[in-house]
């Protein structure tokens, strides 16, 4: 659950970014699916670690 949360906050994050850049779509595509995948990334870990000193 927190990979699929990490990963919409990226996307939204990332796309508003790029709007702020004043990117063209593309850019708001690319830089919604880079900081998608970083934060989807950053929330396995923290799954990995809240599991392993949970159980």
């Amino acid at each position: 659950m927190i990979v699929i949360l990490g990963a919409l906050l990226g996307a939204v994050t990332g796309a508003l970014l790029a709007r702020r850049r004043k990117g063209k779509l593309a850019d708001i595509l690319q830089y919604a699916f880079v900081y998608a995948l970083m934060f989807a990334l950053a929330g396995l870990f923290v799954t990995l670690i809240i599991h392993r000193n949970v159980i």
